[in-house]
């Protein structure tokens, strides 16, 4: 899907649960959207710079706070990076990552096999899974 039908999608979904997409919100989304692999926080900030010099990394850090919690990026944890979700309308869903450590390139995989077994798991020790982030790491199609 293209940056601007994102922009567009994302901008629809902030409308109707009556959250404030600001500016520095969507100058920070539209950077994501550039990247096909993770960026990292302070990455961002540098390009957010050259639009807006003021920027500061609490600038960052907020806008990546509410696309996350918006649904519209992913955090990766092992990476301290984000990734831009390409299908945040489906809200809420289990996010699990491909990550090759060659080229970066993440891709977003959805194994509902993959949620139910770890949701089986967790129940059967009375755990309650409240976010789940699955990643794996190793070597895309293109570096294999």
């Amino acid at each position: 899907m293209n940056a601007e039908k994102l922009l567009i999608q994302a901008k629809e979904s902030c409308q109707k649960r009556g959250a404030r997409f600001t500016l520095a919100r969507e100058q920070v989304f539209k950077l994501l959207t550039q990247h096909s692999g993770a960026v990292g926080a302070y990455d961002l900030l540098d390009e957010l710079k050259l639009i807006d010099p003021s920027a500061k990394p609490a600038t960052i850090y907020r806008a990546l706070d509410f696309l996350s919690k918006q649904g519209f990026v992913h955090k990766i944890e092992s990476l301290n990076a984000f990734v831009m979700c390409h299908h945040f309308s489906e809200c809420n869903h289990p996010v699990q990552l491909l990550i090759c450590d060659t080229c970066g390139h993440v891709e977003e995989i959805q194994s509902s096999n993959l949620d139910l077994a770890l949701r089986s798991m967790a129940d059967a020790t009375g755990f309650t899974i409240s976010h789940q982030i699955v990643e794996a790491h190793g070597a895309c199609q293109s570096c294999s």
